[in-house]
C-alpha cells in the first residue's frame, strides 16, 4: 500500500453487490487509510457491514464523471440513453403535452 494516487478523487469507487456498502477511496475504511485504491486493498479485506470478501465488490466508477457501465448501455433503446438530463425532461414533459392535446383535440371534435 505505498503507491498513492495524487488525486483521490479520480479513483473507482466499489460496492458491494451483497449490502451496498460503498468503498470510497477518499475516505478509506477501518484500517485502510485515506486515498488507496481499491486494487492496493489487501485480499482478505472484508466488507465492514456484512463481511463479504474483496471478489463480492463492484466498479461503480468515481465520485464524479462518468459512471461504469454507461457506454455499454447507451446503444439501446432510440437513442435517448445518449441524452443529457434536460434534453431528457423536455422530451419526455413535451410528449405528454402533445398527448393532452391530441386527447383534448379529440374530446372537442366529438
Amino acid at each position: 500500500m505505498s503507491t498513492r494516487i495524487s488525486d483521490p478523487a479520480q479513483l473507482d469507487r466499489y460496492e458491494c453487490r451483497t449490502c451496498g456498502y460503498i468503498y470510497e477511496p477518499t475516505d478509506g475504511a477501518g484500517k485502510i487509510p485515506a486515498g488507496t485504491p481499491f486494487s492496493e486493498v489487501p485480499d482478505d479485506w472484508r466488507c465492514p457491514i456484512c463481511q463479504s470478501t474483496k471478489p463480492r465488490f463492484k466498479s461503480i466508477g468515481p465520485k464524479v464523471g462518468t459512471m461504469a457501465g454507461f457506454e455499454e448501455n447507451a446503444g439501446f433503446g432510440w437513442g435517448v440513453n445518449l441524452l443529457n438530463p434536460q434534453a431528457k425532461n423536455v422530451l419526455i414533459f413535451g410528449a405528454l403535452g402533445v398527448g393532452f392535446l391530441l386527447f383534448m383535440a379529440v374530446y372537442f371534435i366529438s
